[in-house]
């Protein structure tokens, strides 16, 4: 189940068990898993990143997360390569994207020119972590908002 067709089905979570409506006044709200604003992190790994000009970027392979703050960090946009061969991976700050359930895809609102010379990595060679000017410089090239202020 991809994120778009999570979204709108109404609150409807596929986990380990069975879907539940969970805002059917049938039924009682099941709390075993997301519901429509909320979905597990690994359900996102393979979701589309399109430009704002329909472009596909590549596709979400992780969603990393600030666990001391709890906040999401940001979204990791793998792109290129051929059969895991020759990727790039793209630090998104996670408020950069925006949701398209109905095209069941991610945009990232920027222009050709920005994503063109966004910094990226290879797969074996993740920035510094704890190094809070990359941060900065990530959030700064994309025109976001640090998710720690």
């Amino acid at each position: 189940m991809n994120i778009g067709t999570l979204i709108r089905s109404a609150g409807t979570y596929r986990g380990a068990r069975a879907a539940v409506p969970l805002d059917s006044a049938r039924a009682k709200p099941d709390h075993s898993g997301p519901g429509q604003r909320q979905v597990a992190a690994s359900m996102l790994a393979g979701e589309k990143v399109l430009s704002r000009n329909d472009e596909t970027l590549g596709s979400i392979s992780e969603v990393v997360v600030d666990v001391v703050r709890g906040r999401i960090g940001y979204a990791l946009l793998a792109c290129g390569g051929f059969m895991g061969m020759g990727e790039r991976l793209f630090a998104i700050p996670w408020n950069a994207l925006k949701l398209d359930a109905r095209r069941n895809c991610f945009v990232l609102d920027t222009d050709d020119a920005t994503f063109a010379t966004a910094p990226s990595f290879d797969k074996d060679q993740w920035p510094i972590e704890a190094d809070l000017q990359w941060h900065q410089r990530m959030h700064a090239h994309y025109g976001a908002r640090p998710y720690w202020e």
